[in-house]
C-alpha cells in the first residue's frame, strides 16, 4: 500500500440517500441527482462518476508520461472510460473496466508506451490494480 507524505488535495462529499440520492461537495462545486444504473431516473450513478474521474486522471498521467518520454500529445487525446457494474460467480458485487485511449497521429509503439506508463502512474489504475478486471485499448 502506498503511504502518502504529502496531501495535494482532499475531495469532501456528502451523500445522502445511497443510489437514488444526491451528492454535494463541501465547496457547493459539485452538486448532482443520483439514480440506479440503467434507470429511469433523471441523475447520474457511480459507476458514470468513476469512469469520468478515472479517464480525466487518465489523461493527466498520460500527460506526464508524454513529458518525462519528450512525446508531443496530439490535440485529440480522449480516453473512454467503460465501468461495468456486475455479479461474480459467488454472487459478489464488482466491478470491471475498459479505457480506450485515442492519441490520434501517433504511432501505436509510442502510444502504447506512453498508455502503460499512465496505467502505473494513474492514482485511479493504481487503486484498481488486482481488484478489478482492467483492459486498455487504442483506439
Amino acid at each position: 500500500m502506498t503511504q502518502l507524505q504529502t496531501v495535494l488535495y482532499t475531495a469532501r462529499t456528502r451523500t445522502t440517500g445511497g443510489r437514488d440520492g444526491a451528492a454535494r461537495s463541501d465547496d457547493g462545486r459539485l452538486d448532482l441527482q443520483l439514480s440506479q444504473p440503467g434507470g429511469k431516473g433523471a441523475g447520474t450513478n457511480p459507476e458514470q462518476l468513476f469512469a469520468a474521474g478515472w479517464s480525466a486522471c487518465f489523461i493527466g498521467a498520460i500527460g506526464i508520461a508524454a513529458t518525462q518520454q519528450r512525446v508531443k500529445l496530439p490535440a485529440g487525446l480522449a480516453v473512454d472510460a467503460e465501468v461495468d457494474l456486475g455479479k461474480s460467480a459467488a454472487g459478489d458485487y464488482g466491478l470491471a473496466a475498459r479505457l480506450t485511449v485515442s492519441l490520434p497521429g501517433l504511432d501505436a509503439e509510442t502510444a502504447r508506451r506512453l498508455v502503460e506508463a499512465a496505467h502505473q502512474t494513474c492514482p485511479y489504475s493504481r487503486a484498481t490494480r488486482g481488484n478489478i478486471d482492467v483492459t486498455l485499448n487504442l483506439a
